[in-house]
């Protein structure tokens, strides 16, 4: 066997490794997942949840949207009102 296809089989393992791993944490992720649903179903407040929820959920995307969504003003309509308010302000 060379040094070369050695390498390369410890390659494959590795990559065979590192799936079975990702494989077993999804498993797991999942797991914990149902439970925690499973009890919340059980949960008398279960309604007062979801809504809780819900309105959380439109809470943070309206700051997602005013955060990446809000198109600054033009610069010259900046230079524009700072024009106004000085003229405003010298009573011109």
């Amino acid at each position: 066997m060379t040094r070369e296809a050695g390498r390369r089989d410890g390659l494959d393992q590795q990559a065979v490794l590192l799936v079975a791993g990702l494989a077993d944490l999804a498993v797991s992720t999942l797991g914990s997942a149902v439970g925690s649903m499973r009890g919340l179903l059980r949960r008398s407040d279960t309604a007062e949840l979801a809504a809780e929820a819900e309105s959380e959920l439109l809470a943070r995307g309206r700051l997602v949207l005013d955060r990446y969504a809000a198109v600054p003003p033009a610069h010259l309509e900046i230079l524009a009102r700072h024009a106004l308010d000085r003229k405003a302000a010298d009573g011109v």
